[in-house]
């Protein structure tokens, strides 16, 4: 599903240059739940970026769904993320104008869903998180724990092909980064490959497989055996 080819990643400004990524090789499979773990300034973050078809490498290759996607333009990227890729983020990005029902809803808008499919799916992913209680709340009247499962929501509403999550309970306590863990188990058993980065190792345990970074390289990759 995905494959990289010694990704490498430079930042430049000005003259100066920083090696964010170099010579990373992995392969990710269709239904797999791989955890990408290492401390902050490793490279997670951008090794993510380049899965999710945001950020494009300075050099190697990358590989998503066989097609090459190294070079393609933003406009092409964006039509092989759209509805492809669910992206969940630490600081869970709803929109506060909007309420939970409409953040859920708008992926689906932007991908010209009817009126009737988006309110069918809308209320799937609310069932499913068990959050249809909140679907008339805005993101400032709910607790951080009920913004990530809306995120989350949001991200899976298209059904897409992957789902990507960058430090989702980042902003959680433990006992609320627990149940966010358990949802995204939840929806790797359900057959949806999941991709997340974090820095904790406790949370690298729920994964199926951890590549370690450290200063943008590969240092370990192991196989969990989930029971």
């Amino acid at each position: 599903m995905i494959h990289t080819r010694d990704l490498s990643k430079i930042l430049r400004i000005g003259s100066i240059e920083t090696t964010v990524l170099q010579n990373v090789n992995i392969d990710i499979e269709q239904g797999e739940f791989v955890v990408i773990l290492g401390p902050s300034g490793s490279g997670k973050s951008s090794l993510l970026n380049m899965i999710g078809l945001i950020d494009t490498p300075s050099s190697g290759e990358l590989f998503f769904m066989g097609h090459d996607v190294s070079r393609l333009k933003e406009r092409q990227r964006s039509n092989l993320r759209r509805g492809g890729i669910g992206y969940v983020f630490q600081n869970f990005g709803l929109i506060d104008e909007l309420n939970v029902y409409e953040n859920i809803e708008l992926p689906l808008q932007y991908l010209k869903f009817s009126k009737s499919e988006r309110q069918k799916r809308v209320t799937e992913v609310l069932s499913k998180l068990q959050i249809t209680h909140i679907k008339h709340y805005f993101p400032k009247q709910i607790p951080s724990l009920q913004k990530q499962l809306v995120g989350i929501a949001r991200a899976i509403v298209s059904k897409p092909d992957i789902l990507l999550a960058d430090e989702p309970t980042g902003n959680l306590s433990s006992a609320c980064g627990n149940k966010v863990m358990d949802v995204l188990t939840s929806l790797n058993e359900d057959g949806l490959t999941t991709v997340m980065a974090t820095h904790s190792a406790n949370e690298a345990d729920r994964g199926q497989r951890v590549i370690q970074l450290y200063d943008g390289h590969i240092i370990t990759e192991n196989i969990k055996n989930r029971l």
